[in-house]
């Protein structure tokens, strides 16, 4: 049976090969050890791992929490920070990345070990969960495919699913519909627009066209949604 691989994202040598040494001890592949965003991205491109260990404070202009937000959204690959960063405003700036964990240093194995047991199982659980959405229509459940939605629009506190062939009303947020969404290949392109990554057909002018559907992308979404997508 293969055993999980994990990426170590650690600038500081001893301590990204101790991390290495226990992950070996514990029964995982180490996937290779980087120092940077950058390294990181070209280890994930070159041999995808099951899951990074990532430190705050990183080689170079970008730093783990950036890499963080690439790992929860454009690569799906689980992540937990190893950092001794623990203020309140470096929390709230985590959170958004959605880790597995978060482990201040210093930690000792039994700690790492625990954690990681904890994220596998999680990952497993969720492969097995039930794909199928449900919106209600009058008095019945529908049930959608998340690859059948095209992309979710906002009015105020109720929200507009839109499918190729129907439109439904919710009475729910977009934020609270982005939390369900946002690990089945949806991004927040604007304040009112959520759309599936999947139906996108071009990008031109400011705006992301999903078929016949124009919509825009809001200033503060627009390096975000740049850093997501991949050019040739």
């Amino acid at each position: 049976m293969n055993q999980p691989s994990i990426l170590v994202v650690e600038d500081e040598p001893i301590i990204g090969d101790d991390i290495a040494m226990n992950l070996e001890n514990f029964g995982y592949v180490v996937n290779g050890i980087v120092a940077s965003v950058d390294e990181a991205i070209e280890a994930i491109n070159k041999s995808a791992p099951q899951m990074a260990l990532v430190d705050i404070n990183l080689e170079g202009d970008r730093d783990g929490i950036e890499l963080g937000g690439l790992l929860n959204k454009k690569y799906k690959i689980p992540f937990m920070y190893i950092t001794s960063y623990f203020d309140a405003g470096t929390i709230e700036k985590v959170k958004k990345t959605n880790p597995v964990a978060y482990l201040i240093k210093p930690f000792d194995e039994r700690d790492l070990k625990i954690n990681l047991e904890l994220a596998f199982s999680k990952q497993k659980r969720l492969i097995y969960h039930s794909k199928k959405l449900f919106v209600k229509k009058n008095q019945e459940l529908i049930a959608l495919e998340p690859h059948s939605i095209t992309y979710v629009e906002a009015i105020d506190n109720y929200a507009f699913v839109y499918t190729d062939k129907e439109k439904y009303m919710i009475s729910h947020t977009l934020k609270s519909i982005e939390e369900k969404l946002v690990d089945k290949g949806f991004l927040r392109v604007h304040k009112s627009y959520l759309i599936n990554f999947e139906h996108i057909s071009s990008i031109a002018e400011g705006f992301i066209y999903l078929g016949s559907a124009q919509i825009p992308i809001g200033k503060s979404y627009r390096q975000d949604f740049f850093d997501f997508i991949t050019t040739l």
